[in-house]
């Protein structure tokens, strides 16, 4: 589901299919049509579990304080379609990418694509259009068999590898990793963060192979801690302070860091701590109003972070949760990770193909303090306590529709 992507279609009358088909047949072909205008962009492309976004968006912030312009493509939307592409941190516009879909439709691509595919050959039309410096594009599901791993990247980014989209990916670390180090290139450096030794062993492996140069956090970079952070790696620097807080993101921050750096950008100490301190994405850890926060922990793993960083920045304090989310997750394995800082659980139904109901939630929650609610607004937004932490987390879907009522 891509929000507002049917008012393109319908404006310019493009259909496109609404499933997920991994594979590069069709994307290749349609790009064929199209001139190819993935091969000049100038990519960082970026695939793993968790850490994507927030990768990007050090990237994006650091790029921006030096005076680099990008262009990014992240999914799944904040809100809808038009933050999905992002032109130096500003969302494209209604006209400009009417001209993208304009130019789909005149090259012959109606019906040739899945949505998804569809918005990845937008993105590229745009990005090939206003020649932005440096592109920075999030895979959208896996890596290997992406729509957008038609491209030849200046660097690949693997920020994290965990389980997730398991139908699709597999049950295993080792499978997961193979999708993920799929947008690795024949002698195309690789960045990675903190990797299992499962998922480490395939990375090695294929990057080997292809005689790409590896760069693995805590092996080859790394941030330190001792009363100020301080990145150790192509680079030195002290990195003075930072809005996106919790030990992974020093993680994301590094892997970041390294990548520009291996560019060889010729980039300041100063843009690149300025990056680091102002880079904001929402809906990790963001405090929207005093003491609530969102946060779309929606695996396991992304639940692990959140409670790590709950922990470093309320010591010895519990938080009341509110949590949504899909049925295709490892819904109690992510509860579970946070019950070690929970003072409550409210569990609630948001109104998205394929969301789990509240109660199905409840079910899956070891947690005596837990209950379903009917009052979404009320019970986020209408109870808070200033003097008490709340936290909204599971779907993004859901917590975009419950931002309207905050901002």
């Amino acid at each position: 589901m891509i929000p507002k992507l049917e008012v393109y279609k319908n404006r310019v009358r493009l259909t496109s299919h609404n499933e997920i088909k991994p594979g590069l047949t069709a994307i290749e072909s349609a790009l064929l049509l199209l001139g190819s205008p993935e091969i000049e962009l100038r990519a960082i492309h970026v695939a793993g579990t968790n850490g994507k976004g927030s990768t990007i968006c050090f990237m994006e912030s650091i790029l921006k304080e030096a005076g680099i312009s990008t262009g990014v493509f992240t999914s799944p939307a904040m809100i809808d379609i038009h933050d999905q592409i992002r032109i130096d941190g500003v969302n494209v516009t209604e006209h400009e990418l009417t001209n993208s879909f304009q130019e789909l439709k005149e090259a012959g691509l109606d019906g040739m694509l899945t949505d998804f595919e569809l918005l990845t050959a937008a993105a590229f039309v745009t990005f090939n259009r206003l020649q932005p410096d440096i592109v920075l594009i999030e895979c959208g599901m896996g890596g290997r068999f992406d729509s957008t791993n038609v491209l030849t990247p200046l660097v690949s980014v693997i920020p994290s590898i965990a389980k997730d989209h398991q139908s699709f990916l597999g049950n295993t670390i080792e499978e997961i990793a193979w999708h993920k180090a799929g947008i690795i290139k024949k002698g195309v450096p690789v960045v990675c963060g903190e990797l299992s030794e499962s998922a480490l062993k395939v990375v090695n492996e294929i990057s080997r192979d292809l005689e790409s140069p590896l760069h693995v956090y805590d092996r080859d970079f790394r941030m330190t801690d001792e009363g100020h952070e301080y990145f150790q790696g192509s680079i030195q620097l002290e990195i003075k302070t930072r809005k996106m807080k919790g030990p992974h993101q020093a993680i994301n921050a590094s892997v970041a860091m390294e990548a520009l750096s291996v560019l060889d950008l010729d980039l300041s100490i100063d843009s690149i701590q300025t990056g680091i301190a102002n880079a904001q994405l929402s809906f990790r850890f963001e405090e929207v109003s005093p003491n609530l926060f969102f946060d779309g922990a929606h695996n396991p793993a992304a639940a692990k972070m959140l409670r790590e960083t709950i922990e470093q920045q309320f010591p010895s304090e519990k938080v009341d949760f509110v949590i949504g989310m899909m049925a295709n997750k490892e819904i109690k394995e992510t509860l579970d990770e946070l019950i070690p800082v929970a003072q409550s659980f409210t569990f609630i139904d948001f109104d998205v193909p394929g969301a789990a109901t509240a109660q199905e939630v409840y079910n899956q929650c070891d947690f005596k303090n837990r209950q379903v609610t009917s009052d979404a607004f009320n019970d986020v937004i209408g109870s808070k306590d200033l003097h008490k932490k709340k936290i909204v987390s599971g779907s993004l879907y859901l917590l975009n529709s419950l931002r309207s009522h905050i901002l």
